[in-house]
């Protein structure tokens, strides 16, 4: 018997990809400055599907089959390539980087929200609706 559905480990995968999407920011932010620093972002679709591979597991019968692994460590990151803002190379665009933090910000605040509110009606099933 699960004691938690899927909306939960689906609120914990948001704010996995919150967190991670907040420290890109943030070092983007801290490297503004920083000559020939490529900016960096994080892509939803490499974090969905690095998410999937953790989720299924596939049974190898012969060595000759393709693992279900990711090859880099983190393959949601994503670096901006041949992209320049300041003459020193550097591709920060602090402007953008700024509403990205913001956006982040106010999607990270939703998901708390969503599970404290998951918590409380747990919390209320637990002493009998009191």
């Amino acid at each position: 018997m699960k004691l938690f559905n899927n909306t939960f480990s689906t609120v914990e995968n948001a704010l996995n990809y919150s967190s991670l999407k907040q420290r890109v920011i943030a070092d983007n932010i801290a490297n503004v400055d920083t000559p020939n620093y490529k900016a960096q972002d994080v892509s939803f679709g490499a974090m969905l599907n690095s998410s999937m591979n953790q989720a299924f597991s596939a049974k190898m019968t012969d060595q000759r089959h393709i693992p279900f692994q990711s090859v880099s460590d983190n393959p949601a990151i994503i670096t901006q390539q041949n992209v320049e803002y300041n003459d020193n190379g550097n591709s920060v665009d602090i402007d953008k980087e700024m509403s990205n933090l913001a956006t982040n910000q106010i999607y990270y605040s939703a998901l708390t929200d969503r599970i404290n509110g998951m918590f409380s009606t747990l919390q209320t099933v637990i002493k009998g609706g009191k």
